[in-house]
């Protein structure tokens, strides 16, 4: 017990100093201290969470509707594309009216090759032995491709799953901020984002699907036909997002935002916003490609099944680098990168519930949950001192530094602070000083026994250590599953109540050993009063 090595010492007490270190910004937080905390010195600190510091609260919906459709365009591309590989299948306009995807082929000894590439690129859905898409052909050279209910119930899932991770990235693009973005059932996300309380710009970033396309203006459609919203076979008509008209343009997508690597405002060189892309090696090849094989046409960019501009092809793109121009102010160009280099949502998502937290309530949650903190540390540390006399100092000790230890981590990585949070941490002081009553009873016990105190110390931290050792990895084993398993509040409470334990047994165990230890070895009592 005496030989409490120098290393131990000098490592437990760094611990605890870095503890109190890191815990200063969190403290200092929303003082005038704050502005005077030096910004070469780690200024790492707790977020808030919506509970607390208030903030946007959407519950959106995917759009079935919007889904289907998407998954009907997705597939009119593979079929030209299954098409057009060697040997090439002759066919037909195809059409996507009745939720279905149908062509005509022209040569009937190409029937059985169209229908064999089709059917390959159809994909089994869990155990049942159905596919996705049911491929047959009608009227002997009529191929037909309807979606199936399991197939569009786990397309809608895959796609909530990636919308979910699209709209993570479009609200916090570093990865730093603490927001909450969870599914819920099959077609709903949360989305909870603390000290935004305005909604509205979140909404527009969210709301964006970000489909962007290039495609060719068609020249020979009729300016009149147009106005009435009708194309040539082959074409479509499309609305300007300005609102000052329409563009008839080609159904087939030059390049897609799919081929993206990234997107960042800009200026042209008349000094207006605009939207630099850069994309992939593939996406540059083929827009490449495309703007040489149609110098001097006018295409479109479109965004949203909106076109934002249609310029003219003057010379060949290459470089894989182009800019998007449309009456942009510098935010909104802004929001669109961030929502280009996100990704597209791969499904429409409405606002089905919308509520704005406001910090006064926060306020006065913090309020109320410091208050409860304090309360139960005079209580517990009144409890220790009146029970343990010098020992319970030492357990009042480790619990300030089992505070800061706590604060100081959940700075280090960030996390937020919840109303069920707080209730973590005034759980974990009354938890903190479990493992010392228990060290202390046992020395107790083995006083009783007439054992001498140096070994009524060692006996007591050996022998309870066990116990102490086992009952908190039960307790971390359950707060991780309240973590993995739970959402929102509840992983609030199991951050907290995780870090409180570990940081509990470190202190209970470690560092009051180590104190008790000095105070043996410097003034060797004869008699141990606890």
């Amino acid at each position: 017990m005496l030989d409490f090595p120098r290393w131990k010492i000098f490592l437990i007490t760094l611990v605890v100093a870095a503890g109190v270190f890191f815990s200063i910004p969190s403290l200092i937080a929303g003082t005038s201290l704050a502005d005077k905390w030096p910004s070469w010195l780690p200024g790492d600190k707790i977020n808030l969470g919506l509970d607390l510091a208030g903030g946007s609260h959407l519950l959106l919906e995917a759009d079935s509707v919007d889904a289907a459709k998407q998954r009907l365009q997705a597939m009119e591309d593979t079929v030209t594309t299954e098409m057009r590989r060697s040997p090439r299948v002759e066919i037909g306009d195809i059409s996507t009216t009745g939720g279905r995807v149908s062509f005509m082929v022209r040569d009937p000894r190409q029937v059985d090759t169209a229908v064999e590439r089709l059917r390959a690129v159809t994909q089994p859905v869990g155990m049942t032995g159905s596919r996705d898409w049911d491929v047959q052909v009608m009227d002997s050279t009529r191929v037909v491709m309807t979606p199936t209910a399991s197939g569009n119930q786990r397309a809608l899932k895959d796609a909530m799953t990636v919308a979910r991770d699209v709209v993570r990235r479009r609200i916090d693009p570093q990865g730093t901020k603490e927001i909450t973005v969870i599914n819920q059932g099959e077609q709903r996300i949360l989305v909870q984002v603390p000290g935004v309380e305005d909604p509205e710009a979140l909404k527009t970033l969210i709301g964006q699907t970000a489909r962007l396309e290039f495609k060719l203006v068609d020249t020979t459609a009729d300016p009149n036909l147009v106005l009435q919203g009708r194309a040539p076979a082959g074409s479509q008509v499309l609305p300007m997002a300005d609102g000052t008209g329409a563009v008839a343009v080609k159904r087939r997508v030059m390049v897609s935002g799919d081929q993206l690597v990234d997107a960042k405002q800009s200026f042209d060189q008349n000094g207006q916003p605009v939207v630099s892309i850069t994309f992939n090696s593939a996406g540059a090849r083929r827009f490449g490609r495309a703007t040489q094989e149609n110098v001097n046409k006018p295409f479109a960019i479109i965004l949203d099944d909106k076109v934002l501009s249609a310029p003219n092809i003057n010379e060949p793109i290459l470089g894989g680098q182009a800019q998007i121009s449309g009456n942009f102010t510098v935010e909104s160009a802004n929001a669109l990168a961030i929502s280009l280099a996100s990704g597209k949502l791969p499904v429409k998502l409405n606002v089905i519930e919308e509520r704005t937290v406001g910090p006064d309530l926060g306020k006065d949650s913090i309020e109320k949950g410091a208050i409860a903190s304090i309360v139960a540390t005079l209580g517990v540390i009144a409890f220790m001192l009146i029970t343990y006399g010098r020992f319970g100092v030492y357990a009042t000790l480790a619990l300030i530094a089992n505070a800061f230890l706590i604060l100081a981590i959940m700075a280090f990585f960030g996390a937020s602070l919840t109303l069920p949070g707080i209730a973590g941490f005034v759980l974990t002081i009354g938890a903190a000083v479990d493992a010392n009553v228990l060290i202390n009873e046992r020395i107790r016990e083995e006083q009783r026994r007439g054992r001498r105190i140096l070994d009524a110390i060692e006996t007591g931290y050996k022998e309870a250590s066990t116990a102490i050792f086992d009952a908190n990895i039960t307790n971390v084993i359950a707060a991780g599953l309240m973590w993995y398993f739970g959402s929102g509040p509840i992983r609030g409470f199991a951050v907290v109540l995780m870090i409180g334990i570990v940081t509990s047994v470190f202190t209970a165990v470690n560092f009051t050993r180590m104190l008790v230890a000095l105070w043996v070895k410097s003034k060797r009592p004869r008699v141990l009063h606890i």
